[in-house]
């Protein structure tokens, strides 16, 4: 029988790339997860071992999080962890920008941030301990084009994270973001190599992101070592957003 005391780690759009390293680095700390992508994380799954939960939800919607809160508390009975890692970034400036688009870019990388907060608060007061990493993003201080909405919703982050945090802190939960750089996924993968380029030269550090570079973080702040940290928003971005 699995050990029932071992936290439960919940982690979104963990099919492949950040995710997916997140949820191996969760994995290697001892951590029963559950992974969630809008296709089935296969992969992931298959890394992962037989105990992994593996979920197709699509995050923007409250329906999806009651599923998957029923899921994880059918099968592990606790939830401790949760990563709100799934995002798009659909290019579009102000001309082509339209409502339809701004909207799906807020339902997903902000509106599913407050969903799960709902439906796993809860659940992590049973045990008067939990953790929230929500993933924002390093644009919001750098300048980009066409990219408005995005920098929209990963701002709304960093606010729901501050607010929250003041929220459940009497709980034994703390929120925290992380703003990662550019990262090397499957999702930059058609990015031209000078651009990546341009854009790591910028950063201290002079190469691109890997997707181990930013589960690092993450783990640590889902981790009994941040116990003292809340409301924090984290840059991972090897130098690049320089914070005054």
């Amino acid at each position: 029988m699995p050990d029932q005391t071992r936290r439960v780690a919940i982690i979104t759009g963990a099919g492949r790339g950040i995710g997916q390293a997140i949820a191996l680095k969760m994995a290697e700390q001892g951590r029963r997860l559950v992974v969630i992508d809008l296709e089935h994380p296969t992969k992931t799954a298959s890394l992962l071992g037989g105990e992994a939960l593996a979920l197709t939800a699509d995050i923007s919607t409250d329906n999806a999080w009651q599923y998957i809160a029923e899921c994880v508390d059918t099968k592990f009975g606790r939830a401790d962890i949760v990563v709100n890692n799934a995002g798009i970034y659909p290019n579009a400036t102000i001309d082509t920008l339209d409502y339809e688009l701004w909207r799906r870019t807020l339902a997903v990388n902000l509106d599913a941030h407050f969903f799960s907060a709902k439906h796993f608060v809860p659940l992590m007061r049973r045990n008067h301990w939990g953790r929230f990493v929500n993933i924002s993003s390093n644009s919001i201080g750098v300048s980009a084009i066409g990219v408005s909405h995005y920098m929209a919703s990963k701002m709304g982050v960093i606010g729901f994270v501050r607010g929250l945090a003041n929220d459940v802190a009497a709980d034994g939960i703390t929120v925290n973001a992380v703003l990662p750089a550019l990262t090397n996924t499957p999702g930059t993968s058609a990015m031209p190599e000078e651009r990546k380029s341009f854009l790591w030269h910028l950063q201290a550090i002079k190469r691109f992101a890997e997707p181990d570079d930013i589960a690092g973080p993450v783990a640590f702040l889902a981790s009994d070592d941040a116990a003292f940290i809340t409301g924090q928003a984290l840059v991972v971005d090897g130098g690049m957003y320089k914070i005054s």
